[in-house]
């Protein structure tokens, strides 16, 4: 049965150290019980704090990068190398100091990409990529993600699904997302049920600008007004915050720091 915890650290740096040293601990465990692991990473401030903090870990040593698969919840459809694309700010804050297995970084595609400009055909392709790695049609429709981490924008959104945007309906595993209310305004985004196929979802959030967000998701908002509040990771789910982000979160859950 699904659970749900929420953890609240001081500050956004001592929730940078938190998470990541619980993604390093989730990593080995997922390896010891099953020789492998697979991650679903996000984009924004505290996420690149996340990854840099994971390069500081002395633990890091006990991952086996090279079965590690990293995926991405969403990407800005820009060119590749781009500096606002998730990928780009993943690879400087860790990815390209680990020992990783090129083939196992499943980078969403690039506006430069094989489909050019056409946000549908990109997500499309990067379905195709799901389907292959869970080993093909016929079998599991999705791979197995053993931590999928989202950030929690101002209006309550996550990865790229917005509120009251027809992407919050949507059903296919990935979708392109046109008319974004923030910049750039396409991109491409896991879908809220493909989200919800994760063991362990981990919302992380840090500062007063999430507060009223981070409230009325953790409260159970309807999710097309504030998708954040229609995340459930299969086996449980984290809220990791900030005391600033968790100010308005009236309930006796657990405190660290």
């Amino acid at each position: 049965m699904s659970s749900s915890r929420l953890v609240v650290h001081p500050d956004a740096t001592v929730l940078a150290s938190a998470v990541a040293s619980r993604l390093v601990v989730a990593l080995i465990d997922a390896q010891a019980d099953r020789g492998e692991a697979s991650v679903v990473l996000t984009g924004g401030r505290v996420a690149a704090a996340v990854l840099r903090a994971v390069g500081e870990l002395p633990a890091r040593h006990a991952v086996d990068w090279s079965r590690v698969d990293l995926w991405w919840g969403d990407e800005r459809f820009l060119p590749a190398g781009d500096p606002d694309r998730n990928e780009t700010q993943a690879r400087a804050a860790l990815l390209d100091v680990l020992p990783l297995d090129p083939q196992r970084v499943h980078a969403m595609p690039a506006s430069d990409g094989p489909d050019g400009d056409d946000p549908e055909a990109a997500a499309a392709r990067y379905a195709a990529v799901l389907d292959r790695v869970a080993a093909g049609p016929g079998t599991a429709p999705l791979p197995r993600f053993d931590v999928l981490m989202l950030g929690v924008g101002e209006d309550g959104h996550v990865a790229s699904v917005f509120p009251d945007h027809p992407v919050t309906g949507e059903t296919r595993p990935v979708a392109a997302v046109r008319n974004s209310p923030k910049p750039p305004p396409t991109r491409i985004t896991l879908t809220l049920p493909t989200i919800n196929t994760a063991d362990e979802v981990w919302l992380v959030a840090a500062g007063a600008d999430k507060a009223t967000a981070v409230a009325k998701a953790y409260g159970g908002a309807d999710a097309v007004a504030v998708p954040a509040s229609g995340v459930r990771g299969v086996r449980r789910t984290w809220w990791l915050l900030d005391q600033a982000a968790a100010a308005e979160v009236a309930t006796a859950a657990d405190q660290d720091g």
